[in-house]
């Protein structure tokens, strides 16, 4: 499990798939909240996903364990949302 901080409103990315939501590891959101686990084993983190665009496509749920602090060692890439 995750146990770094995570600032309210960051950028963070994902390291690992959510096909749920069609998201990839390596896609970037922003942190806009924490949930709790109803059954108390990991807290779930909102995120708020945006096209390249910068316009809001979705709100998703995912556990803390699915993020990442971005690192000034990678750079961000582009893919198309209709890649499954």
């Amino acid at each position: 499990m995750n146990t770094f901080s995570i600032e309210l409103y960051s950028r963070i990315s994902l390291s690992r798939d959510i096909p749920e939501y069609n998201l990839k590891a390596g896609d970037i959101a922003t942190f806009i909240d924490t949930v709790p686990d109803p059954e108390g084993i990991e807290e779930g983190c909102v995120l708020e996903i945006f096209n390249v665009l910068g316009e809001s496509i979705d709100t998703v749920i995912v556990p803390k364990s699915a993020l990442s602090p971005l690192q000034s060692t990678e750079i961000p890439t582009v893919r198309s949302l209709s890649q499954v």
